[in-house]
């Protein structure tokens, strides 16, 4: 028997991940961002924003719809804890000054991709969504074994994620150009780096798998 990656979904056994597409990273009033003076903020993120909103969030909402009308199960993950102050999130979280408190407008996805009714969506208080959420153990109540992944950012938490995916044995595609980090230099490394683990498709030929089913 020959073992590939290289394989087309099956919507019974599939889900998409969108990874921390939220308010706290994803909006320019995001916590993330918001002591930052505006030339700061244009300076260091500029890139990041204009590439967010005129192509990587119109590519995360093709993704949505079109893995909705495949009948593929729409997950959520983000960022925030399960407590106000933070006290539960991860010593790397603690060490990086950063806290989504529980119920805040910050652990909110976008408006851009509001999950539906019946979506899943998971709290997260660590880089992986793996090690802080029970999603292994919900993916397999639904019957996943293939997962899409897009998200942010590309080499921290959907890098980690797609490892844990791949180490706990599911088959992992990412979608190229609905992920996105801080820079061309580093989200072109981060492509580079992860391939192994993953099939890459991008927006277009993911969509175009499908409407072929």
């Amino acid at each position: 028997m020959t073992l590939s990656r290289d394989i087309p979904l099956d919507p019974q056994q599939s889900a998409l991940l969108f990874i921390d597409v939220q308010n706290f990273g994803a909006d320019r009033k995001g916590a993330e961002f918001v002591n930052l003076p505006e030339a700061e903020l244009i300076e260091k993120y500029g890139w990041y924003f204009d590439e967010l909103d005129n192509r990587v969030i119109p590519n995360m909402q093709r993704l949505q719809a079109a893995s909705r009308d495949a009948g593929i199960e729409v997950m959520y993950t983000t960022i925030e804890s399960l407590t106000r102050d933070g006290r539960d999130r991860s010593l790397d979280y603690k060490i990086t000054g950063f806290n989504v408190p529980k119920g805040s407008w910050d652990g909110k996805v976008i408006d851009a991709l509001t999950p539906g009714d019946d979506e899943i969506n998971l709290p997260k208080s660590s880089s992986s969504v793996f090690v802080s959420t029970h999603i292994d153990y919900v993916l397999r109540n639904l019957g996943v074994k293939q997962l899409v992944i897009s998200g942010l950012i590309t080499d921290q938490c959907v890098e980690s994620a797609i490892r844990d995916a791949c180490d706990l044995g599911y088959l992992v595609t990412q979608v190229t150009d609905a992920c996105l980090t801080y820079s061309p230099a580093r989200q072109e490394n981060s492509i580079s780096t992860i391939k192994g683990y993953c099939r890459q498709l991008t927006t277009a030929q993911l969509i175009a798998e499908l409407t072929q089913l």
